[in-house]
């Protein structure tokens, strides 16, 4: 199982473009926490890749990700990263061990509250996003209401990260590969 293939799942499974980048930057997130933490920037982005895949064809959380395991396992993903896209979500009751494990966890909801963030700026980007906008809408629970922050805080702690250190590393990761979240440059 390499990049493409996993890419090959994805668009066969996932419609949507937010859902899409969603997935893209969650695997940005996961590729630069394995070389900070030298682990196999492969495998841990494709833990980040592939963790939502089945959110389209299992909305729910009775069927997502488990139902979704199988599928994975016909076409030839590695167990260590079906295990860990089955402790992203709480309610499977595996519990996460593993330091990709915590950081899928970690990363997951943060991106899409810097998404819904750099979308509500001027610039419409990252390029120039701070950890004090993240901040700042943080303590706004109206704002991306659906996001938890309890869950992005306590799989924070649980990485072993101090929070706003993660915004910082997250933000970084997504900035890397804007053009393809859908982001304006400004360079």
């Amino acid at each position: 199982m390499d990049r493409i293939e996993a890419l090959q799942i994805l668009r066969e499974y996932v419609e949507n473009i937010n859902l899409q980048r969603h997935m893209l930057a969650v695997e940005a997130a996961m590729v630069d926490y394995a070389h900070h933490y030298g682990e196999d920037p492969d495998i841990w982005g494709m833990a980040g890749l592939l963790h939502d895949f089945d959110w389209e064809i299992h909305p729910n959380l009775e069927q997502h990700p488990q139902a979704g395991a199988p599928i994975l396992r016909e076409r030839g993903v590695p167990d260590i990263i079906i295990r860990c896209i089955l402790s992203h979500a709480e309610h499977t009751g595996v519990p996460r061990q593993s330091l990709m494990e915590k950081a899928l966890a970690a990363c997951d909801e943060l991106t899409g509250l810097i998404s819904a963030v750099a979308l509500v700026r001027p610039s419409r980007s990252l390029d120039d996003l701070k950890v004090k906008s993240v901040r700042k809408k943080w303590k706004d629970i109206r704002f991306a209401a659906n996001i938890d922050r309890s869950e992005i805080e306590h799989a924070t702690a649980d990485l072993g990260v101090e929070l706003w250190e993660h915004v910082e590393n997250v933000i970084l990761s997504m900035r890397r590969i804007g053009h393809e979240l859908g982001f304006e440059s400004q360079t």
